[in-house]
């Protein structure tokens, strides 16, 4: 039994790119296809699409390289756990990384990266951070 299925979505992307293949696959579900469009629309990753022709619908995470073939992604954390949740302020919001990385958060408002719900003023829980 899976007791934390973001941290396997993050899992599955990180040993995606260590291992150079060009997309990695989880199973379908709303947090993790709004956690795949917010890495998406950072740049992280290069495209997040549904398939549906399995048993079970699946998330197909295209990878992202740079032109030398090195990820793009550095490195990604899982910050709130079932067994530790962190919340934080919009004033608390941290930077990852002195602004290189971003922090993933849940807020009233949806899925949003770090950037956006200081704009938007609002708090949440960190899920993550990628850099």
């Amino acid at each position: 039994m899976m007791t934390d299925p973001l941290a396997d979505m993050l899992t599955r992307i990180r040993n995606a790119g260590h291992a150079r293949h060009a997309e990695a696959r989880c199973p379908k579900s709303k947090l993790r296809l709004a956690v795949a469009k917010v890495l998406q629309q950072e740049g992280f990753l290069a495209d997040v699409r549904e398939d549906d022709g399995q048993k079970h619908p699946e998330l197909v995470l295209s990878i992202r390289y740079a032109s030398a073939g090195k990820n793009i992604i550095d490195g990604l954390r899982r910050v709130s756990r079932p067994g530790r949740r962190v919340y934080v302020g919009a004033e608390s919001i941290p930077k990852v990384r002195n602004g290189l990385g971003m922090s993933v958060l849940s807020t009233s408002r949806g899925v949003l990266c770090d950037r956006d719900a200081r704009a938007a003023k609002v708090g949440g829980e960190v899920l993550c951070e990628v850099w």
